[in-house]
């Protein structure tokens, strides 16, 4: 069985919309990449197809431990419930756990005793690019198949597979929604979590090369929240009263987004701000339709999970894989939201 992907950009209202079409999945090979102009009131169109071969029943019951990179998180929610369906499909069992916060001092625990258990293949979310190295690589040696999933480390070639958004693509996708709303250009700020987590950093250098390529937009830099809304807020507030004049922010996680959100509302800006937020999760759903948020970027974590387990159990099984998969994304806007099927999951 081959997973097949076509992706195209098409310009819904004043936005551009990245749509994934699929058969029974959304998932490329990371090399097959390429695009073409389609429009100047449109993002960069482009259509690209790939094929993931995808088992479609495991030769046993493998016990697989999925270890998300935050408990409680929608994102992770969503992905959980992708590996549950295949994995129910598959015939194997999984055991899904995660720490409280996004931090290797916690996760590493996890993975540790995940180990000890030693289970036939882990799916990991890692919290750290350099931290999670070693014990990842360490699990690997075990002899346990190891597939990276949403993020990775620094040196992942211990791992079966890595599966996860284009988050570069999905950074400068944010850029073109700040654009449309603002054609004359202006000032333009990133709010991310820390730097060290490939996923975001994907997201800052897609933003900061779309607007590099743009001379009417000026842009001022990245700021660090540590992944919480109450600083993101405080940066926020603090960069509106040194430039009062800033009509775009790109928040590349939730509780950028969420936080802010507050601190836009609370120096009064709403009126001339675009804010573009990354993922999309209830709260970030409600931003949107509430207009303290313009546009949402939303990954396919389901995917990203199903797209994981496949890898994982046809290494087990001694079939095809494919070494490194990326997804597509949906741009949420108030126009489309209500359509939409891209929006998170609270429960499976």
């Amino acid at each position: 069985m081959k997973r097949s992907k076509v992706l195209t950009t098409t310009a819904v209202g004043a936005f551009a919309v990245m749509l994934a079409v699929t058969g029974c999945s959304s998932s490329k090979p990371d090399s097959s990449a390429g695009g073409s102009p389609a429009s100047a009131a449109a993002a960069t169109a482009s259509a690209v197809t790939g094929s993931v071969a995808a088992p479609t029943k495991a030769g046993k019951d493998y016990n697989v431990a999925f270890i998300q990179g935050v408990a409680g998180d929608e994102f992770y929610i969503t992905m959980q419930c992708g590996i549950e369906a295949e994995a129910a499909k598959l015939g194997v069992t999984v055991n899904t756990q995660g720490g409280q916060k996004f931090d290797p001092t916690l996760q590493t625990p996890i993975l540790d005793s995940v180990v000890a258990s030693k289970p036939d293949a882990i799916l990991i979310a890692p919290t750290d690019v350099t931290a999670m190295q070693k014990p990842l690589a360490n699990a690997a040696a075990a002899g346990i198949k190891v597939v990276l999933v949403d993020t990775t480390t620094e040196d992942p070639s211990f791992a079966v597979s890595q599966v996860s958004s284009d988050n570069q693509g999905g950074g400068a996708a944010a850029f073109t929604a700040i654009k449309d709303k603002n054609p004359k250009g202006g000032k333009v700020l990133v709010i991310s979590t820390d730097p060290g987590i490939s996923t975001v950093d994907a997201r800052v250098k897609g933003f900061e090369d779309a607007v590099g390529q743009d001379s009417s937009f000026q842009y001022l830099g990245v700021q660090y929240s540590h992944n919480d809304p109450a600083t993101a807020a405080q940066l926020v507030t603090a960069a509106l009263q040194k430039d009062p004049d800033i009509v775009g922010i790109f928040a590349t996680n939730i509780f950028s987004a969420e936080g802010s959100s507050t601190g836009v509302k609370q120096a009064g800006k709403s009126d001339q701000m675009t804010i573009v937020g990354f993922d999309a999760g209830p709260n970030q759903v409600k931003a949107l339709k509430d207009g303290t948020v313009q546009a949402l970027v939303a990954q396919q974590p389901a995917t990203i999970g199903t797209d994981g387990l496949d890898q994982a159990i046809a290494s087990l099984d001694g079939g095809t894989v494919t070494p490194k998969i990326q997804t597509g994304f949906t741009i949420i806007t108030p126009e489309n939201v209500d359509s939409s099927n891209a929006v998170y999951q609270s429960s499976c």
